[in-house]
């Protein structure tokens, strides 16, 4: 059996968030991952990071005939 939950460690003893269905005075292997906090430095919003990875291509009409460029397609 498999359970995954989340825990507050106090010092001490951990503390599950939500309760538990498992047996008394058995013996159980706990795995213990830290939770990255979310990165509050970046102010950046999604567009802005991907127009730092846009790359000019040279092409003016990439937009309008990009079945042209990706298939191969006829230009409309």
């Amino acid at each position: 059996m498999t359970t995954t939950l989340y825990a507050t460690y106090d010092g001490h003893v951990f503390t599950p968030e939500d309760s538990l269905d498992l047996e008394h005075n058995q013996r159980y292997l706990i795995r213990i991952e830290s939770q990255s906090k979310p990165n509050v430095k970046s102010k950046t919003t999604i567009l802005q990071r991907m127009n730092i990875r846009a790359k000019d291509l040279g092409i003016s009409d990439l937009a309008a005939q990009h079945d042209h460029y990706l298939y191969g397609t006829e230009k409309q």
